[in-house]
């Protein structure tokens, strides 16, 4: 442990009359806890078989100002994410993560589509990534940071594309967190998962009221979120 936050630490316990780490049944109740975590109560509206957990997020997605379009599979992506940019006047040229889920669509099959796989540039105008999850109850697409998706992708491009496939639904936040443990599960057993740095949880594209209360869309990030949801049976 680094001395910084040695002291970050301590000052929390002294803040609550400790005087050093819980230990004993108070540690044990903390172990447990974590080995595990309790449920918040869940919507009723996420409550629902998959197909319609879908059809959910999407309506939830679409009422925060994020456009959808849904395809068979991947091979149908490449021409879904020409057929937007033409359909928003943006450029034929797009800044990729280097996520390995992308590559099972025939991007070729669009020549006059430019990809670019890495870290986005100030010149870049639109990025295309996927989402390990997304959540039905409010709409939300969860980003989590690696060597396959930069986060500044999130952030820096005017228009933000997700490929999502359909799988990734879940119903809850809770659901997130638990595929976050099972992350920290894999990697303590020597498998490949490994916990993010980050992680973002994006609900529709930036926005502020802030002045006058009026509504103004890329206040803090992308003015775009375009998700493209790709049905389930059919996905890698």
């Amino acid at each position: 442990m680094t001395a910084s936050r040695n002291d970050i630490l301590e000052g929390i316990r002294r803040s609550l009359g400790r005087s050093g780490p819980v230990d004993g049944e108070r540690a044990a109740e903390l172990r447990e806890r974590l080995a595990n975590p309790k449920r918040n109560l869940v919507p009723a509206r996420a409550d629902l078989a998959e197909a319609a957990l879908v059809d959910l997020f999407q309506s939830m997605a679409e009422d925060v100002f994020s456009t959808v379009d849904r395809v068979a599979d991947m091979a149908a992506v490449p021409g879904a994410l020409t057929d937007y940019l033409k359909r928003e006047n943006l450029p034929a040229q797009v800044v990729m993560a280097p996520d390995g889920s992308l590559d099972g669509a025939p991007w070729e099959d669009e020549p006059l589509l430019e990809i670019r796989r890495g870290l986005p540039l100030e010149s870049d105008m639109v990025s295309v990534t996927s989402a390990p999850a997304a959540v039905a109850e409010t709409g939300t697409l969860v980003m989590f940071s690696g060597a396959d998706h930069p986060s500044t992708l999130n952030f820096l491009p005017e228009t933000h594309v997700v490929v999502l496939p359909a799988d990734r639904v879940t119903k809850t936040y809770e659901d997130v967190w638990d595929l976050l443990r099972q992350r920290m599960a894999d990697s303590e057993n020597g498998l490949n998962g490994m916990l993010p740095r980050t992680v973002n949880m994006i609900t529709g594209p930036s926005r502020s009221g802030d002045i006058e209360q009026t509504l103004l869309l890329g206040a803090h990030g992308p003015r775009r979120l375009h998700i493209i949801l790709v049905a389930a049976d059919n996905t890698p």
